[in-house]
């Protein structure tokens, strides 16, 4: 759909009233029925609307109409508009929840509660739709069916989507401060899986000094007598060898 004059009927209006266009052209350009313009020039529609000039306010030129007049098949073009109006944001109301949800919206901010304490009231009447006095009486366990309400996941009831969900908590977390750094709390792989000197293992500690919790140093070796001579038993080795 092309698109159209401010005040399109107060625009046919003028034209009618001030140049020799035909209605097909008015119609065209006004974005009306030609038997409607032609009923503005009979005086039965729009009786009491005073004309708009097109040209004042910078939809059409004079040499653009000029044109249009001297050729009853030429189409009005609408001027481009020098001036940039900006943009209108739409505000977001209340989220809209469908009759056969709403029903299911305290199960919804009651999970909302319980699974995410870090959403503000703003936050969970954004998700669910709902009103500050019914939070509060869910949170508070006042709702009149406060015995019989059981957390439900609002995505799972199509209350809101994950997309809105997610975004609500990550806003809530990065507005949560900061907690201290206690430092690391677990061991790395590396060390978890990595090889095992001997300078790392427990050292043995010494029969006599047990209760004195006295440990060898990291180079000293334990070594134990069991009363066999090594000399002797590589001697006997020897001598076996030479009778074969």
């Amino acid at each position: 759909m092309r698109d159209a004059p401010l005040m399109p009927k107060a625009t046919a209006v003028w034209l009618v009233e001030n140049t020799s266009l035909t209605f097909d052209q008015i119609a065209e350009f006004c974005v009306l029925h030609p038997l409607e313009v032609k009923a503005i020039a009979d005086g039965e529609v729009a009786a009491g609307i005073r004309g708009h000039d097109p040209i004042t306010s910078n939809q059409l030129t004079r040499d653009e109409i000029a044109k249009a007049e001297k050729d009853s098949e030429h189409k009005l073009v609408l001027a481009k508009s020098k001036v940039r109006l900006p943009e209108v944001k739409k505000q977001r109301g209340p989220r809209y929840t469908p009759l056969s949800r709403r029903q299911d919206r305290p199960n919804a901010i009651l999970w909302l509660v319980r699974n995410h304490p870090e959403l503000k009231d703003a936050q969970i009447m954004r998700l669910v739709g709902t009103t500050k006095t019914t939070l509060a009486a869910v949170r508070d366990r006042t709702h009149w069916n406060a015995p019989n309400l059981s957390p439900l996941d609002p995505v799972t009831l199509g209350i809101c989507s994950q997309l809105d969900l997610d975004f609500e908590v990550g806003r809530a977390n990065k507005d949560k401060p900061s907690q201290p750094d206690h430092g690391a709390t677990l061991v790395s792989a590396e060390i978890t899986t990595g090889p095992v000197y001997e300078e790392d293992r427990p050292q043995p500690v010494l029969p006599d000094n047990v209760f004195g919790n006295m440990t060898l140093p990291r180079a000293a070796k334990v070594e134990e007598d069991d009363g066999i001579d090594l000399g002797s038993v590589f001697a006997k080795l020897k001598d076996l060898k030479v009778k074969e």
